[in-house]
């Protein structure tokens, strides 16, 4: 029986032919391989800068989201978990030395802490009394919290979906696209500000491209974002839980 040896030619063509299958089944069906995108909504096809607007746009069409996890600042560490949409929010911060609640409805802000977070911190007598006045009469009661007030802004800034989420979403250097991975059970797709020294945000692969994890560049926290576009009920809380102080509102040791 006589074998047949193909020519050198052909062996050289049929091993060039597998050399490149194998380099392209990432981005390619056709050699057998399967398509990283094949059931998702198509952004991990477009460029880093394509799927940065996309998740922006996505965001920016949301009337509401629900923040959970680290912000690191000049003024510490806090942990947020905080529900939020165009005209408030609500939710709880937790800081190093304590843990207050929010609620912001329009222009009004209230805070609801224990008696601790409205201890001063001086250390004569008559501030300390004074001081312990303060946190029995606003201890686990909503204070709406003065405009005039230094921490107005601030904590008006946690309940703000707009500033929080333009903070957020912009990478800062070249955006470049980094792993895919899931947050939860969502297949998503990284896009990283330079290396990830200017922030990185995960993006759904399924359904609209929203943003589902962002991290901070330099250490500064780590944040996810999910139940967009879910409404919930803000509510005033009643007059006997709620104190309006008036005027600036005491120290406390947050």
């Amino acid at each position: 029986m006589t074998s047949f040896v193909p020519p050198v030619r052909t062996r050289r063509r049929t091993a060039l032919a597998g050399v490149l299958c194998a380099g392209l089944t990432a981005a390619l069906t056709g050699c057998g391989g399967e398509d990283p995108d094949k059931g998702t909504n198509g952004i991990g096809r477009l460029s880093a800068a394509l799927i940065e607007k996309k998740a922006q746009a996505a965001a920016d069409s949301a009337d509401a989201v629900r923040l959970a996890g680290t912000l690191v600042g000049k003024g510490g560490t806090y942990k947020i978990d905080m529900r939020l949409k165009e005209d408030g929010g609500t939710g709880s911060v937790t800081s190093k030395t304590s843990t207050f609640e929010l609620l912001r409805i329009g222009d009004e802000v209230y805070l609801k802490a224990g008696s601790g977070f409205w201890s001063h911190e001086e250390k004569d007598q008559h501030s300390s009394d004074s001081g312990a006045a303060a946190g029995d009469k606003l201890q686990d009661k909503y204070v709406k919290v003065p405009q005039d007030d230094p921490t107005y802004k601030q904590l008006r800034g946690f309940t703000d979906m707009k500033s929080l989420l333009d903070g957020m979403l912009t990478l800062h250097g070249e955006v470049n696209k980094g792993d895919r991975g899931k947050v939860g059970s969502v297949r998503t797709i990284q896009i990283l500000g330079g290396k990830g020294e200017g922030g990185a945000v995960d993006v759904a692969l399924k359904g609209t491209p929203y943003p589902l994890r962002f991290a901070r560049g330099g250490g500064g926290g780590t944040l996810t974002l999910a139940d967009w576009g879910k409404d919930f009920t803000l509510e005033a809380p009643a007059k006997d839980d709620t104190v309006d102080y008036g005027q600036q509102l005491p120290k406390s040791t947050s």
